[in-house]
């Protein structure tokens, strides 16, 4: 199944994971919309709306960027609209935005534990709440969180419980809706890698250049989300999925190509947090 024509509303998207399954499906001649804060360049982060906009574009889609906060209902109101209005529909959301802040319990500044779950769980709530209207009417409809599996394993609950949280309602909500929606043929899903992925939030938060070295590049994560998108929305549903596990469902076995640094071996790369 090719996404040529299809629609996909995203939230975030100016960079990293969201911007490559944003180009992954652009490929194919998608729509993309995105709802993304960055209106200007960030001193220390690349990418704006625009800028992502624009690589859509050069690689076979068409893009409407949308300046807006996925906090902001009136936001959320305009994408779904705009989208439904340029494109004629919605045929995927993908739930991109997230907010991550690893402090201890006792660390964590309260408006950040605010900002996580207003970002992460009811951003992705309301976002696909308010086009479900439109998703019904799609001829394959997807829901695609990227959030993990429900650990409840003490080493990750007590981790950073405040991230945890956010993360994990994230998946609820997601799963909620998968289930909430079957019968109208809504399909609604999670996804998370086996590895660390070379983004600005594994440089900066998570280890620096060694953690980067010892990652995966975003295109896996971009293609193991294609192909959940691309599935029969009836019968691929209600799941939290791995990357990794998608792809080899697909006959992928190599994972080489995917390697931050060219020749790094699967048992030298940095597992990601959630995963035993």
């Amino acid at each position: 199944m090719s996404l040529a024509g299809k629609t996909i509303l995203m939230s975030g998207g100016s960079r990293g994971i969201g911007l490559a399954i944003a180009l992954r499906a652009a490929s194919d001649g998608a729509n993309i919309v995105l709802l993304a804060k960055t209106d200007s360049p960030h001193p220390k982060l690349e990418g704006t709306v625009h800028s992502a906009a624009e690589a859509i574009r050069e690689a076979g889609g068409q893009a409407l960027p949308i300046v807006g906060d996925v906090r902001s209902d009136d936001d959320i109101t305009e994408a779904v609209l705009k989208a439904q209005g340029e494109f004629g529909g919605i045929d995927v959301v993908i739930n991109n935005a997230s907010v991550i802040d690893l402090s201890r319990s006792t660390d964590l500044d309260a408006k950040k534990y605010d900002l996580m779950q207003d970002v992460n769980v009811r951003g992705t709530f309301m976002l696909s709440r308010a086009a479900i209207p439109v998703l019904r009417e799609a001829a394959n409809p997807h829901i695609l969180s990227l959030s993990p599996p429900l650990n409840l394993s003490p080493k990750w609950l007590g981790a950073h419980t405040g991230y945890t949280l956010a993360k994990y309602g994230m998946t609820m909500a997601t799963l909620g809706l998968a289930a909430e929606f079957a019968d109208a043929g809504v399909a609604a899903n999670t996804l998370w890698p086996r590895t660390t992925i070379a983004t600005a939030a594994v440089q900066n938060l998570l280890g620096g250049d060694k953690v980067m070295a010892a990652s995966r590049t975003p295109d896996i994560y971009a293609d193991a989300a294609y192909a959940v998108i691309t599935k029969p929305a009836a019968s691929y549903t209600g799941q939290t999925l791995i990357v990794e596990d998608v792809l080899e469902a697909d006959g992928v076995t190599d994972f080489s190509k995917y390697a931050a640094v060219p020749g790094t071996p699967d048992d030298r790369l940095f597992p990601d947090i959630f995963l035993d």
